[in-house]
């Protein structure tokens, strides 16, 4: 029953979009329009940094909410240990699955690197110190947005099986993959010299 519960409150979750609230308000179709994305970095392109930030904000506590949620009902359930710690990981697997593939959008979302920093931020903060710091430093290295992404998920996995064993990181396992395969297109403009640079983000008119 808590798995499936777990399961059911990160998808719930997930299909909250932040693009889709803003993109209402501003009355423009975020993942038809820039580069065809329904996160904060086409929001950042199309509408400017004030309202990519906005988006990034909703989808990354929308995450930290979730995983405080499921948190609470298994500890008033008794739910301890290795099996919440199993629990919170699957919830985070059905959050950045609700981000990809929202019922709200035709199952067509975002690529869910906002929800995954929430993730870290609220299954551990030493886990999340190291993968956003991991993030922001390849991000500026490289100027490349994509870039401090992959890295994230690899600090994710590497520290996740040095805190938590061998189960939670086959969930890590997943959400890598799923995350290198929504990435795909941003690798390929990386390699013809097409991709959007992150300094050019912050260029944009916030009109």
């Amino acid at each position: 029953m808590f798995y499936f519960l777990s399961c059911l409150i990160g998808y719930a979750f997930g299909c909250l979009h932040g693009s889709q609230i803003v993109g209402k308000y501003k009355k423009v179709d975020i993942k038809s329009a820039g580069v065809k994305n329904a996160g904060a970095s086409n929001t950042t392109i199309l509408l400017g940094w004030k309202y990519g930030i906005l988006v990034a904000l909703i989808d990354i506590f929308k995450a930290t909410l979730s995983i405080i949620l499921l948190l609470y009902i298994l500890n008033e359930n008794g739910i301890t240990g290795e099996a919440q710690t199993l629990m919170i990981y699957i919830n985070a697997l059905f959050i950045i699955t609700g981000h990809v593939y929202p019922v709200t959008m035709n199952f067509s979302g975002g690529k869910g690197t906002a929800s995954l920093v929430g993730v870290l931020l609220a299954i551990d903060w030493k886990i999340a110190c190291i993968g956003i710091g991991i993030l922001l430093i390849l991000t500026f290295a490289t100027d490349y947005l994509v870039i401090g992404v992959l890295f994230m998920y690899l600090s994710f996995l590497v520290t996740t099986y040095y805190f938590f064993g061998i189960e939670p990181t086959m969930v890590v396992v997943l959400l890598s993959v799923l995350s290198i395969m929504k990435h795909l297109e941003n690798y390929k403009r990386i390699l013809a010299r097409e991709e959007a640079r992150i300094s050019s983000f912050f260029q944009k008119n916030t009109d």
